[in-house]
């Protein structure tokens, strides 16, 4: 037997494995737990919504109709792979099935037909409700495919549970068809598959772009200036074939650099005067000397 998850771990264990979450406003308290209990829970169940459109979905999983109030799941996994959480407990989700089906979730074994209407499924699974017509032409898109699969197995990782643990709505209750669109059983066999495998490695973050020296000014390129700008700006001028030096360069400013930095403005295409060596703000930027 299994309690529910927490709704800060529930929450939590979706996030872990990827999912892109939006939180509703209200929904870790909104449910139908006033009509009876939600637990122990045995596993998760999929459905597809008959809607097309993520607010218009969203809203109806939230706050039902007049016949069936919400909420109607516990996330609704919209076509861009977001799953909106809109309650938490008990929910409008899965009905009457079949105790037969129930033992076997709970045993992780081979489903059998759902011939019954006699077991109450809303205390005993998590319910996602994913945006589709269900008419067996609407497209399930990749992303949304891959929620589902991460969604349900995020789930299965904190309770131990393995694939079988997860069925779709057609599989517990007489008469019903969702999911349309694609198999359970390939379902399930990609949920296995992310349960068995190792967790990817969070990415690597990447490296700060590299900043540059700002322009310190016509008047810092005089003879007898030593800085570590200087040897960084000869640096990139032999970087870009303009190095005109014997030795160096070094952070003494010295007619060598005055010669480089001259070659590099007629690479840029100056002449005469504007290329007599020292540096100005548009050639400077252009040579985006590192940071010393």
């Amino acid at each position: 037997m299994a309690a529910p998850l927490s709704a800060a771990a529930f929450l939590a264990a979706l996030r872990a494995e990827g999912v892109r979450v939006v939180e509703t406003s209200g929904w870790r308290t909104r449910n139908r737990n006033s009509k009876g209990a939600w637990g122990p829970v045995h596993g998760v169940m999929i459905h597809h919504t008959v809607t097309k459109g993520t607010a218009t979905t969203v809203a109806l999983c939230r706050d039902g109709h007049s016949a069936l109030p919400g909420p109607l799941c516990h996330g609704v996994i919209t076509k861009d792979g977001t799953v909106h959480l809109v309650g938490y407990g008990r929910t409008n989700h899965a009905g009457l099935g079949d105790g037969d089906v129930l033992a076997a979730v709970i045993a992780e074994r081979p489903l059998p037909a759902d011939n019954q209407a006699n077991t109450d499924g809303n205390r005993h699974f998590y319910g996602f409700e994913c945006e589709n017509l269900g008419d067996g032409q609407d497209p399930w898109p990749a992303a949304q495919l891959e929620a589902i699969e991460k969604a349900a197995a995020a789930i299965c990782r904190l309770h131990d549970w393995d694939q079988r643990s997860v069925i779709g709505h057609l599989e517990w209750q007489p008469g019903k068809v969702d999911p349309r669109g694609f198999g359970m059983d390939w379902m399930r066999g990609r949920i296995g598959t992310r349960l068995a495998g190792t967790p990817a490695p969070p990415p690597k973050p990447k490296p700060p772009a590299r900043k540059h020296e700002p322009f310190p000014g016509a008047a810092f390129f005089r003879t007898g200036r030593r800085s570590a700008v200087i040897t960084a700006m000869g640096k990139r001028l032999v970087a870009e074939g303009c190095g005109r030096y014997r030795v160096g360069p070094g952070p003494a400013w010295s007619e060598a650099d005055r010669q480089s930095y001259a070659a590099w403005q007629r690479k840029l295409g100056y002449s005469g005067s504007a290329a007599d060596g020292i540096p100005g703000k548009t050639s400077w930027d252009k040579l985006r000397v590192p940071t010393s």
